[in-house]
């Protein structure tokens, strides 16, 4: 259709803007700044947020490394103090270290003297030793005239009946099997061993029950000498 055949009127709706830009009830002019200022809001929106996520990050770091060095800061006078004590101190925790050490060592190390008195101990009480009991004293290479010398030293002290013999003599095997004076007894007769022992000086430990002796018909105490009667 044509304009020559447009069949109404022209009104206000066809009057060309000062821009040249129609107006109609269905279009509005727009400006330059309309056009402009979605892209403004966008970009200042993200500039915030970056800054907003930049200061975070920033503080979030800072605290985390600040209790560390508040700990150690902290920590530090406790090491000073455990490191450097007082000469007060010192002296007092150098004493009671040394009582404990000391404790210590006595209760759970006996000496060797303790253990060897705990290991080495008489077999009978020697006041109720029978001073009649046949004892008989056994040379074996303690040298010469030393069974009559121990039968000299038991005499003294009470026995009424001793006898010295050469070890080689003896119905069984006793020269040569012992390598330290020992006194062998009957069943029985721990006493009397511990009277004779103790009277030549003989090791408690060296001090043994025998079968031997305990089936001997007359003797009660065999003594086998190895080294000299002191």
């Amino acid at each position: 259709m044509t304009k020559s055949q447009y069949p109404y009127p022209p009104d206000e709706f066809d009057v060309r803007g000062p821009e040249g830009a129609p107006v109609g009830v269905h279009r509005e002019p727009r400006s330059g700044w309309s056009s402009v200022w979605p892209f403004l809001l966008v970009a200042v929106v993200f500039a915030g947020l970056a800054v907003g996520i930049v200061s975070y990050l920033s503080n979030d770091s800072g605290d985390t490394a600040n209790p560390p060095a508040a700990s150690e800061q902290s920590a530090a006078p406790e090491g000073d103090a455990s490191e450097e004590p007082t000469d007060g101190e010192s002296a007092a925790e150098g004493e009671g270290d040394g009582g404990d050490g000391a404790t210590d060592e006595s209760s759970e190390e006996p000496t060797a003297e303790e253990t060897e008195e705990e290991a080495a101990s008489m077999p009978g009480d020697a006041s109720a030793a029978n001073l009649a009991a046949r004892v008989v004293v056994w040379n074996d290479d303690a040298g010469t005239g030393q069974a009559g010398a121990g039968q000299g030293v038991l005499a003294g002290a009470g026995f009424s009946d001793v006898d010295a013999q050469d070890a080689v003599n003896a119905s069984v095997e006793l020269a040569g099997v012992y390598a330290d004076s020992t006194v062998l007894y009957g069943a029985d007769r721990a006493d009397t061993a511990t009277a004779v022992a103790e009277a030549l000086g003989v090791d408690p430990a060296n001090v043994q029950e025998s079968d031997d002796v305990t089936n001997h018909p007359t003797d009660a105490v065999w003594v086998i000498l190895t080294e000299p009667v002191d």
